[in-house]
């Protein structure tokens, strides 16, 4: 992969890296109104398919709604917990009328009872396969893990129902530069292995905004 030069950053082939245009865009687009419209704990009560979605997918714990809050600018749009399974149904945010971003709740290990881990993991597989409106889906990994492997379903799952994803490394700002710098060149050569991954890898962090910018950037792009 031939990169755009940056360290701190998404990890991009050259191609792809945003231009100011594209980075003014996501700013404005990210400065609309963003508002929770439903929340979905089965199958059946998914809202109808509409605007286009882009969903946030992970680990329990792996920094989802951390993430969601500060790619949009709000404190407390995702409820954030320490405690993994707390989100335990799919939130729909609209943005501004022209995006929708749906929280889905952690995969992996959760303190939930198992029953209701099998439920949302089966929804979660639901959505995944089957949602007309989804444009992309945001797959969370731990910078401070990598891929373990509950990620390897979901990613096989992707493939399979040819929909499209990027990976983005969230709490970088937790991890030295040189151990970074290892992974994402570990993780974007087995992203390249996967027929539904999107060639671009984001390097993000909540806490001090890396990444961001850019993130809004190819969301914006996606938007109706």
């Amino acid at each position: 992969m031939d990169q755009a030069p940056n360290a701190t950053g998404p990890v991009f082939p050259r191609e792809l890296a945003p231009g100011a245009e594209q980075i003014e865009a996501g700013r404005l687009l990210f400065a609309k109104e963003c508002e929770f419209r439903a929340g979905a704990p089965s199958e059946d009560a998914l809202p109808p398919p509409g605007l286009p979605e882009v969903a946030f997918a992970g680990r329990s714990n792996v920094g989802k709604s951390s993430l969601l809050n500060a790619v949009t600018g709000r404190k407390t749009l995702a409820r954030v917990s320490h405690t993994p399974g707390r989100t335990q149904q799919i939130n729909f945010f609209e943005l501004g009328g022209r995006l929708m971003l749906a929280d889905l709740p952690g995969y992996g290990y959760a303190k939930a009872e198992k029953r209701a881990v099998a439920n949302w993991t089966k929804l979660i597989e639901h959505y995944l396969a089957g949602r007309p409106s989804l444009r992309r889906v945001l797959l969370l990994i731990d910078a401070r893990h990598g891929l373990k492997p509950p990620d390897r379903p979901v990613m096989k799952l992707l493939d399979q129902a040819a929909l499209s994803y990027a990976v983005a490394l969230t709490k970088c700002d937790q991890v030295k530069p040189e151990a970074l710098d290892r992974l994402a060149k570990s993780v974007a050569a087995e992203l390249a292995r996967h027929t539904a991954a999107y060639p671009a890898l984001y390097l993000t962090s909540a806490r001090d905004r890396t990444g961001i910018a850019e993130l809004r950037a190819a969301l914006a792009e996606l938007a109706g």
